[in-house]
């Protein structure tokens, strides 16, 4: 009973930041391309508290989900969701950048604050070309 109430709170900080979040990389790919957009991928896990910790602190960020509204999101759960064998699904939480296509550009590991994010979107922009 514990589990799936910390389940249910986990999805619900998730998709409590008022970002819309995708599931599928290929669903992902189909929107970047009708929208013009980049991917942002997060890969986290069940009982990742690092993940828990980077939703809380950094996606609740009114700026980080400014930021974020430039990209089509995919939220992936190791343990729940397919993760496509080309991304690293251990050491999680992960952080990928792909071009609408799907090519990866850039792409990050662990737990960023507020001022990291914001370092790895510059990182990212860096790489994109």
């Amino acid at each position: 009973m514990l589990k799936k109430i910390l389940l249910l709170l986990l999805v619900t900080q998730l998709f409590g930041v008022n970002l819309p979040w995708l599931h599928s990389i290929d669903e992902a790919k189909k929107r970047a391309q009708k929208e013009h957009k980049d991917i942002y991928v997060f890969i986290g896990a069940e009982h990742c508290n690092f993940c828990i910790r980077y939703k809380n602190e950094v996606l609740s960020n009114k700026k980080v989900q400014q930021t974020l509204k430039k990209y089509i999101k995919v939220f992936l759960n190791r343990d729940k969701h397919t993760v496509p064998s080309y991304f690293e699904k251990f050491g999680v939480p992960r952080h990928y950048f792909l071009k609408p296509d799907g090519t990866i550009y850039y792409d990050d590991a662990g737990i960023k604050g507020v001022n990291g994010f914001f370092l790895m979107i510059d990182e990212a922009s860096l790489n994109r070309d």
